[in-house]
């Protein structure tokens, strides 16, 4: 099942514990979109939704959800900001996300970009870019796949022994 972008995006919005203190930026919420589905490709072998990751200076960006949530800069996005009624979010596709999260929503923005620069789909596309020059380059998904399948790979024989 393929879902919207902006139903995922809305789903890691709406999942911030707000109540706690947290927050999440532009930044961090690109992070777990590109997370989503660069381990999507990976488990399923297709991607989670339609839209393309572009490898941009500070890490994946989906351009879609960089233009919706361009106008607040560095600033934490708030929940009203959603506005997805998640009607083509399953609830495997909600336990995914939920998973991506756990694993992904415990870092920074920053640690999330530094993670994503020494990762073969970033340093793929931006190959030839100098590192302080702007692009616009698709991140590839067959190249995603790859690079988490065996990480998942790795980690499934780490577990074995």
């Amino acid at each position: 099942m393929t879902v919207s972008v902006h139903a995922v995006a809305d789903y890691f919005i709406l999942k911030v514990d707000r109540a706690a203190g947290d927050d999440i930026t532009h930044l961090k919420l690109q992070k777990l979109v590109y997370y989503a589905q660069a381990w999507h490709l990976a488990m399923h072998g297709r991607p989670l939704f339609p839209e393309r990751m572009e490898a941009w200076l500070h890490g994946p960006v989906c351009r879609e959800v960089y233009d919706r949530f361009r106008h607040l800069s560095w600033n934490p996005i708030p929940a009203s900001a959603a506005v997805s009624d998640f009607s083509d979010v399953d609830e495997a596709t909600g336990d995914f996300l939920d998973e991506v999260r756990e694993v992904y929503g415990q870092y920074s923005a920053t640690r999330l970009e530094q993670m994503t620069h020494e990762e073969a789909p970033w340093l793929e596309a931006r190959k030839g870019v100098h590192p302080l020059n702007p692009s616009q380059r698709p991140i590839s998904e067959q190249t995603m796949a790859d690079f988490y399948g065996r990480r998942m790979q790795a980690r499934r024989r780490i577990r074995e022994r």
